[in-house]
């Protein structure tokens, strides 16, 4: 299973639960379809750098996270039609961070050793 990375902008809402059931919910598409979640991480609540209009609404404010996941191809579809459904979601892109093992970890000579 390819190894991914969802960067997500979420329209900002003053109750927490929003984020929070728009996060799990992503996860559990991919646990669902027998992908695994590596880590799901917030960078916080920005001002978007200009106003974004998503699902007929203006944003000038959004909650940016990411997650990182290994999943098939076809979860992948079917996650970013989930996204583009929901209203909660401002702007998100999926970056293919690697195929196989060794393109994830990168070769032993790139690594160091500290003994």
């Amino acid at each position: 299973m390819p190894y991914y990375e969802l960067l997500c902008i979420a329209a900002h809402y003053p109750q927490y639960q929003h984020i929070q059931g728009l996060v799990r919910s992503s996860a559990k598409q991919i646990l669902d379809r027998g992908g695994v979640v590596r880590e799901i991480k917030s960078n916080g609540t920005k001002v978007l750098p200009q106003r974004m209009r998503s699902h007929q609404t203006n944003h000038d404010i959004g909650d940016y996270w990411i997650m990182r996941f290994d999943a098939s191809p076809k979860s992948m579809v079917l996650l970013t039609d989930a996204l583009r459904q929901d209203p909660r979601v401002i702007r998100w892109t999926t970056i293919k961070l690697g195929e196989k093992l060794r393109d994830i970890v990168g070769s032993r000579s790139e690594t160091t050793d500290q003994a």
